[in-house]
């Protein structure tokens, strides 16, 4: 079981759940049924939209033939991979930085993930401490130390 939870770690038990039902060719609503439980709770579950709880793990599982406790592991480590992409997501603390050093784009709009290599070299390159302390706040100094690195070969080159 490790082998394929470390696989599928973090993938919402539901898509497991899915595949799992296309592949013995059972439909969703009668297996719901068969469970006793409500069709569009299973459904719900299967798109992503509804969280596995430990009773109607314990049915599937039995019914599946899974291991006891899998689709529940699956639910905690999809949990976790949520709460990190929602504190990934947080905001540097913008009063620190000026305005004028994004001037191409607006600070709400700016996707401080996506766009993290470019942020953390325009402000090294522009920004003043403040704004650079905050940088290495918010990214960590291990991650600006290598975008650092990076454009300090970059400009040997």
């Amino acid at each position: 079981m490790e082998k394929i939870l470390e696989t599928i770690k973090g993938i919402h038990p539901g898509l497991i759940l899915e595949r799992e039902l296309k592949k013995r060719n059972l439909q969703k609503g009668p297996f719901a049924i068969s469970l006793n439980e409500y069709p569009q709770t299973l459904v719900s579950i299967t798109k992503g939209k509804r969280r596995m709880n430990p009773g109607l793990s314990l049915k599937i599982e039995e019914a599946l033939g899974f291991e006891e406790g899998f689709l529940m592991t699956l639910q905690v480590f999809h949990d976790i991979r949520e709460i990190k992409k929602k504190k990934n997501k947080s905001l540097p603390d913008l009063t620190k930085l000026r305005p004028v050093l994004f001037w191409d784009t607006e600070l709400e709009g700016i996707d401080w993930e996506g766009q993290r290599d470019a942020i953390i070299k325009r402000v090294l390159e522009r920004g003043n401490e403040t704004e650079k302390n905050e940088i290495m706040r918010f990214y960590g100094k291990a991650q600006v130390r290598k975008i650092q690195k990076l454009n300090e070969n970059q400009a040997s080159l």
